[in-house]
């Protein structure tokens, strides 16, 4: 069945919302959990679901995103898997940029159909979640669909931000609307006995697609008008055919700002975290790196996710996820926070150098506060910095910094001078 199904990863537009982790890269190639990439997540559920074809849309800084995929899914020369790049580009035909979700699928479409399939899975760049793609496929098969939408039960405070829609008895969509800001009493669902018990009435879409091809092809073609998949493709669809609502009921979170990904980040931290990345079924793939096992000295560790090649003498870290190659000074205290880590490691001459110029190493220095912040990659941070994010600082956009919703995020390769207090 899977070998019948081609995926598209929808790699997003600018990612403001995700600013200024976006500022030099895309929404799919942001680093999450200390050795992955947002882009991870989708791909590697699609190759715990046994689909192996991909292809992973994108226009905006995606150098970083290319680099990754080219390193990361290799396949055997005698497969037919691939995961491959398909950026905006200049056509005979068009000559602009990605309008929208469909207007990606439209314009990448010539690629797409040279390849043989019967049904195309679209899915999102940037979210967290492990699920079972067959499943989902085979009752869109089963009940003869044309357009199968992944949905997800949330409640009222949470609905509002989501496309809600209803269906009927055999679970077609009969009606959707997008990001209701009135009138929520109008689309309570059954959702299930488990569901309704947590408040959670509301049938939201996952921006998980299924759609059989010729039908994919024909409605966009018939409407070059339409630019997106939520605001007009899938109310144009149900309007016209058998749109099927998949519920799934697992963890899944939308990384849509500052906030979502810090909390997805921090919660897997947790004793039993909702997204597990211990769960062999669900193996989330990523770039191989030959780094050796983290060095720990003398610090205090409390619910703390640490990736491999770190090296750390901190004196308490709680709450906290430390990304590759991560160096943590001695007497510094970490606490909810995200540190990404670095790209390299600077030898021995060049760490002397820098010490003697008297230029932060990357890294954390000694005797830091850091806490309620993500530092991004390559940062060099001196001795005796003190971040303490929280609701006192309102939000802002610095030169080396910026605070969204109390979290301070250090951007990528920033230099903060020893002493230096936010």
């Amino acid at each position: 069945m899977t070998e019948k199904v081609l995926g598209v990863i929808l790699g997003g537009g600018q990612g403001s919302r995700l600013a200024p982790l976006t500022h030099t890269r895309s929404k799919p190639a942001v680093p999450i959990a200390g050795k992955y990439r947002l882009v991870d997540i989708p791909i590697s559920n699609c190759l715990n679901s046994g689909i192996h074809r991909m292809f992973v849309l994108t226009q905006f800084n995606s150098a970083s995103l290319n680099r990754h995929i080219k390193n990361t899914y290799n396949f055997s020369h005698f497969s037919a898997a691939f995961v491959d790049i398909l950026a905006a580009e200049q056509t005979v035909n068009n000559a602009g940029w990605f309008q929208g979700t469909a207007d990606a699928v439209r314009q990448c479409m010539h690629h797409i159909v040279s390849h043989e399939f019967d049904y195309i899975l679209i899915l999102s760049g940037d979210q967290l979640y492990q699920m079972d793609f067959q499943k989902m496929i085979a009752e869109h098969i089963e009940k003869q669909a044309a357009v199968s939408i992944a949905t997800i039960p949330v409640n009222a405070k949470d609905a509002p931000d989501f496309g809600i829609l209803k269906a009927d008895d055999d679970n077609m969509i009969t009606s959707f609307i997008e990001k209701p800001k009135t009138g929520l009493e109008d689309w309570v669902s059954d959702t299930g006995a488990e569901m309704q018990a947590e408040g959670r009435n509301y049938l939201a879409s996952m921006g998980i697609y299924v759609f059989n091809r010729e039908y994919l092809i024909s409605i966009l073609d018939n409407n070059p008008e339409e630019k997106d998949f939520g605001k007009e493709i899938l109310p144009r669809a149900i309007g016209s055919t058998k749109v099927l609502s998949y519920q799934y009921e697992g963890y899944w979170t939308d990384i849509g700002n500052i906030s979502s990904f810090f909390e997805a980040n921090l919660g897997l931290t947790d004793d039993l975290p909702k997204f597990n990345t211990f769960d062999h079924t669900h193996t989330i793939f990523t770039r191989p790196r030959m780094l050796p096992p983290s060095k720990i000295t003398n610090t205090l560790l409390a619910k703390t996710v640490i990736a491999e090649g770190c090296i750390i003498n901190a004196e308490k870290i709680e709450h906290a996820v430390l990304g590759i190659r991560s160096r943590i000074g001695v007497g510094t205290v970490i606490t909810n926070a995200y540190i990404m880590g670095s790209d390299r490691y600077q030898n021995l001459e060049e760490i002397q150098n820098e010490t003697n110029a008297g230029r932060p190493l990357i890294g954390v220095g000694d005797n830091c506060i850091i806490n309620n912040a993500i530092v991004d990659k390559n940062c060099r941070i001196g001795d005796g910095v003190e971040i303490n994010g929280g609701t006192h600082l309102e939000d802002g956009d610095y030169p080396l910094y910026a605070v969204k919703d109390g979290i301070v995020v250090v951007k990528k390769g920033a230099v903060l001078a020893s002493g230096t207090k936010i």
